[in-house]
C-alpha cells in the first residue's frame, strides 16, 4: 500500500471514529501481549510472549478516560507503566488474584504456573515470587487459571478438563480436584460464583461443577452441527446466582451457540461474520459484556474485535451481522502485500464502564475505547444494566 493510500484510509477511520466512538485511545508496546488482565479500576496488567525474556507490565489506564467533563482539560492522555519486571519465557495466560497485589501467569508449554508481586506504592517492581506444580509435566496448550476474592487466596488451574484443580495460593495445599473420566483439552475456565465454575473445551463440552462438594459434575456435550476440526471457545455471564447465568460457545466455523447454565441445553445461536480461515485457539475471545444486557464481543478472527447482541437470535441458524466492530487495529497498522497480516490477540471489556473495552493485536498495539451504540434507541439493542 503507497503512504499517500494508507494516510487517507487512515484520516477517513479517525474522521469516521468522532463520531462512533465516546473515547480512543492507542498506546503502542515495544512486544505484543496476549494477556489483559485488570488489576484495579484504572490498572491493566500485560506481559510478551516471545520464546524468549519478556516485559510484564502493570499499565495505568488514560486519566482523560476517567474524566466526565472538561476532557480536554485534562493532560494525561497515555497509557502509564506504574510497574514492570521481566520474564524467562513467554506468557500465554495471566491471571490477577482479586483482594491482592499478584498475578499468577502460565507459559502455554506446561501445566505449571509461575506467582508474581505487582509491586506497590514503594517498589515500581514486579518480580517473581513463587511456582505452582500442574499435574501434567508436558501440555500442549498450557493450563487455563480462574482466581475469586477469597482469603487466603486461591487459584482453579488445568490443561484438560481431568487436570482442574484448586490451590491454596500461599500454601500450595491442593483444596479440590474435578472428578471426571474425560480429558479434553481446556479452552476456558472460570468461576461464575464463589464456589461454582464452568470449564469449556475446545471440542465443544462444557462441564460446570461445584468446588465445595465431590459430586459429579454437569456435562454438556458439543453442539449438534460440531465436527471433529472444529476448535470451540466459551465464556458464561457472571450473576448472583447460577440460575442467572448464560454460557456462550463460539467454534472456529464461526457458530455462536447459547444455552442456559442450569440445563445447558441450546437456547439460541447464529451464524456469525467472522473470517473462519483465520484464527488461533491461543488469541479468539468471546465474552459477555458485564454492564450490558445481550451483548458479547468477538476477537480474533482477523484484525477486528466485534460486538454482536445477541437479541433477536433463535434455534434457526442465522447469519448475523455486528452491532459494532473496532477496526482501529488494522487500519493504523501498514499493510504491504507481503507484511504479516495483523490480528487481534486479546480483549476485555472494563468491568463498570458498560462500553469500554481493551483490546491488542500482533503489532503491539493496545487500543482502549468507548463505543457508541448505533442502534442505541432501537428497541432491542443493548442497554445499560442498573
Amino acid at each position: 500500500m503507497e503512504d499517500a493510500e494508507f494516510d487517507d484510509i487512515l484520516d477517513d477511520w479517525f474522521i469516521e471514529s468522532l463520531k462512533t466512538y465516546k473515547d480512543l485511545h492507542v498506546y503502542q508496546l515495544e512486544h505484543p501481549t496476549q494477556v489483559i488482565e485488570w488489576t484495579s479500576e484504572k490498572t491493566v496488567c500485560v506481559a510478551g510472549y516471545s520464546l524468549s525474556k519478556n516485559e510484564i507490565l502493570e499499565l495505568r489506564l488514560p486519566l482523560k478516560l476517567f474524566a466526565d467533563e472538561n476532557k480536554g482539560l485534562c493532560a494525561e492522555r497515555d497509557f502509564k507503566v506504574a510497574h514492570g519486571g521481566f520474564t524467562d519465557g513467554p506468557v500465554r495466560r495471566l491471571r490477577h488474584i482479586p483482594g491482592t497485589r499478584c498475578v499468577v501467569t502460565n507459559d502455554g508449554l506446561s501445566s505449571d504456573l509461575q506467582v508474581w508481586d505487582l509491586g506497590g506504592d514503594d517498589s515500581d517492581v514486579i518480580r517473581r515470587t513463587g511456582s505452582i506444580a500442574g499435574r501434567r509435566n508436558v501440555s500442549e496448550r498450557g493450563s487455563r487459571i480462574a482466581a475469586r476474592l477469597s482469603s487466603p487466596p486461591q487459584i482453579l488451574h488445568g490443561a484438560q478438563s481431568s487436570d482442574i484443580q484448586l490451590t491454596e495460593l500461599t500454601s500450595g495445599r491442593t483444596l479440590y480436584k474435578l472428578e471426571t473420566d474425560s480429558a479434553d483439552p481446556l479452552s476456558s475456565l472460570q468461576f461464575v460464583t464463589d464456589a461454582v465454575f464452568l470449564a469449556g473445551c475446545s471440542n465443544g463440552s462444557v462441564c460446570v461443577a461445584d468446588t465445595r462438594t465431590s459430586a459429579a459434575p454437569q456435562l454438556s456435550p458439543p453442539p449438534a452441527s460440531s465436527g471433529d476440526s472444529v476448535l470451540w471457545w466459551a465464556d458464561a455471564s457472571v450473576g448472583p446466582h447460577p440460575s442467572s447465568c448464560r454460557v456462550i460457545r463460539l467454534s472456529s466455523s464461526g457458530q455462536a451457540v447459547v444455552s442456559d447454565l442450569r440445563k445447558l441445553g441450546a437456547v439460541c445461536q447464529a451464524q456469525l461474520d467472522v473470517q473462519t480461515r483465520c484464527c488461533n485457539l491461543d488469541h479468539v475471545r468471546v465474552s459477555w459484556a458485564p454492564m450490558l444486557d445481550d451483548c458479547i464481543s468477538v476477537s480474533g478472527f482477523g484484525g477486528v474485535v466485534q460486538i454482536y447482541t445477541t437479541c433477536g437470535w433463535s434455534m434457526e441458524l442465522q447469519e448475523r451481522q455486528p452491532l459494532f466492530q473496532h477496526r482501529g487495529h488494522v487500519v493504523s497498522s501498514q499493510q504491504t502485500d507481503d507484511s504479516v497480516p495483523v490480528f487481534t490477540t486479546a480483549h476485555i471489556w472494563h468491568p463498570e464502564r458498560p462500553r469500554t473495552l481493551l483490546s491488542a493485536a500482533s503489532d503491539g498495539s493496545v487500543h482502549v475505547w468507548d463505543w457508541v451504540d448505533p442502534e442505541q434507541s432501537a428497541a432491542g439493542s443493548p442497554i445499560p444494566r442498573t
